[in-house]
């Protein structure tokens, strides 16, 4: 049966794994930097933007909730696309939890309906979560559900804004109650499994995304070279290379006596500082490997291991 909420709640300790999915841009991201209270997964109004599974840790007194943020589910154009679909749908075999997430703004699509036509094979429990609420009038909310609800059976359907942080404690709430008794994996202050490597590369990345707009869509990408602390100094000099295809790409991330190029770092430096929590030096290089996205060896290198998947 389906319900909004149930106020529930278990005595014991829960903890588990909980992914999320759904189509590009319905609001993983920004769910989870929200739930989790940082930024460890960068946000862009591009599709596709996150690439990598990438794990958010929540622990609250009786409970810890690990959320997995994976790539959009799009039909893929190469090998990059082909391993961000294998990443977000293994992730179904390993969770105690599914958040299958939708805009409500955008209602069922094709892309909905493979991810339900996927969803028909697990035997885990799955909720809809309906984002973007703030974005739609409440007239708009159940005829949208009704429609998702006569497609799967969902164990909650839950309407939430990640942006606003509406209904977000009522989601929950109901994700601990659906979570198995177990132990904490990780340690209370901890807040994501990811290296700082890989957050510092993504944020970096962010803000090619952010500054480049349609002009860099998704050829880009970041390897951090090298992060130590200066000598005689508290500040960490951090360098990095952004790896684009082709020249035209480089002369836009570059930019006109390198403006754009000082940009993307005067705002990375930012936010790699306040992670780092100490004062950031950042040098920026960029490289050109020409049509990365579809050659293994380069993949790898980059950090995409479908082995790990």
């Amino acid at each position: 049966m389906n319900k909004l909420f149930d106020d529930t709640q278990s005595t014991d300790h829960k903890s588990g794994f909980i992914s999320i999915i759904g189509r590009p841009n319905v609001g993983k991201s920004t769910f989870l930097n929200r739930v989790i209270g940082q930024k460890i997964a960068i946000m862009s109004d591009k599709p596709q933007t996150t690439r990598n599974k990438i794990q958010g840790v929540l622990t609250l007194d009786d409970a810890q909730m690990i959320f997995i943020d994976t790539p959009g589910i799009h039909k893929p154009k190469h090998k990059l696309g082909d391993f961000m679909m294998k990443v977000a749908t293994n992730t179904l075999k390993e969770v105690d939890l599914i958040l299958f997430m939708i805009n409500a703004q955008e209602g069922l699509g094709r892309g909905d309906e493979f991810i339900i036509e996927k969803l028909q094979t697990v035997q885990t429990p799955v909720f809809l979560v309906v984002n973007k609420i703030d974005q739609v009038h409440p007239d708009e909310l159940l005829p949208l559900i009704e429609t998702y609800r006569n497609l799967y059976p969902f164990a909650v359907i839950v309407p939430i804004s990640a942006l606003e942080g509406n209904n977000l404690e009522t989601l929950l709430g109901q994700i601990k109650e659906h979570l198995p008794e177990g132990p904490q994996f990780y340690p209370a202050d901890q807040v994501t499994d990811h290296p700082e490597r890989f957050i510092i590369s993504e944020l970096i990345r962010e803000k090619v995304l952010h500054l480049t707009r349609e002009e860099i869509p998704h050829s880009v990408a970041v390897v951090i070279d090298s992060i130590k602390k200066m000598e005689n100094s508290e500040t960490i000099n951090v360098m990095a290379t952004i790896i684009v295809e082709r020249d035209s790409q480089k002369g836009i991330v570059i930019g006109k006596q390198g403006k754009m190029l000082k940009e993307v770092g005067k705002r990375a430096r930012l936010d790699i500082e306040n992670l780092l929590g100490s004062k950031v030096f950042l040098e920026l290089w960029v490289k050109v490997q020409k049509d990365w996205r579809n050659k293994m060896s380069q993949l790898r290198d980059y950090g995409f291991n479908e082995d790990e998947y």
